[in-house]
């Protein structure tokens, strides 16, 4: 069985995002880049899934731009067999919507013909948790969101997915979209002599217009803010006041 797995390229979870003076947008001069986590996380369960022996090869794939190579460089030298870079954009700061990601992605799924394409559950940047339901849709293929366990039985694959107030197990049969959680694992990092290995590995290039996809965005941003800054907390004397404050706020 074949796996893919798409990765994305966005701000690396330990930098504090900075807002564009303008409030265009999030300023991305001059700061680290990475790994999304939850493809991270995504390359890992396929890893697995190969040294338990039930993948033959793992192809991880992102859409954006030029210096997404890394990212897949990153993914090649955890484990990864071959990459596919699909230049979409040349300004860092155009994020190609979900739907066209997605279409893409059809068209690689198409020309791969993998068992399973596992993806993380959303991006950090933009939060959005659509690519990998619009992807099942766009094939007709079964689905299973939000995984924190993540088996292959025969063609099924067994999910266990957060919802609320508990875990549901399903069966899905492949080929199927899974989309990871956090809980599902944590994902190794690249010794050296991998990243020396994954520097040979192969990486096609390709664009969005080999398949056919229009990445136009359909979205505009009107306004980019800062989240407002948490007032301080106070400190009270007793119950009796601590339940006038919170009458207090409630009425606000």
């Amino acid at each position: 069985m074949k796996v893919l797995v798409p990765v994305k390229r966005v701000i690396d979870y330990n930098v504090k995002v900075r807002v564009k003076a303008d409030g265009t947008g999030v300023d991305l001069a001059n700061v680290k880049m990475s790994m999304n986590p939850f493809d991270e996380i995504a390359v890992e369960a396929a890893i697995r899934l190969k040294e338990a022996g039930q993948a033959e090869e793992i192809v991880v794939v992102s859409i954006g731009v030029e210096k997404a190579q890394e990212t897949l460089r990153t993914a090649l030298a955890m484990g990864a067999d071959r990459a596919i870079l699909v230049k979409a954009t040349e300004d860092v700061h155009t994020d190609i919507e979900p739907l066209a990601v997605a279409k893409i992605l059809k068209g690689v799924v198409d020309e791969e013909q993998p068992g399973l394409v596992i993806c993380g559950k959303q991006a950090i940047d933009n939060d959005l948790n659509a690519t990998g339901q619009m992807l099942a849709a766009l094939l007709g293929w079964s689905q299973a969101t939000f995984a924190s366990e993540l088996a292959v039985e025969g063609d099924r694959a067994v999910v266990t997915r957060e919802v609320d107030g508990g875990l549901q197990t399903i069966k899905v049969k492949m080929p199927s979209i899974v989309t990871v959680d956090l809980r599902l694992n944590e994902p190794r990092y690249a010794s050296l002599p991998n990243i020396m290995k994954a520097k040979k590995k192969p990486l096609d290039q390709k664009t969005a217009d080999d398949y056919g996809v229009d990445v136009t965005p359909r979205l505009s941003i009107v306004k980019t803010t800062e989240p407002e800054a948490r007032a301080a907390g106070i400190k009270v004397g007793s119950v009796d006041e601590l339940v006038a404050k919170l009458k207090e706020v409630g009425a606000v």
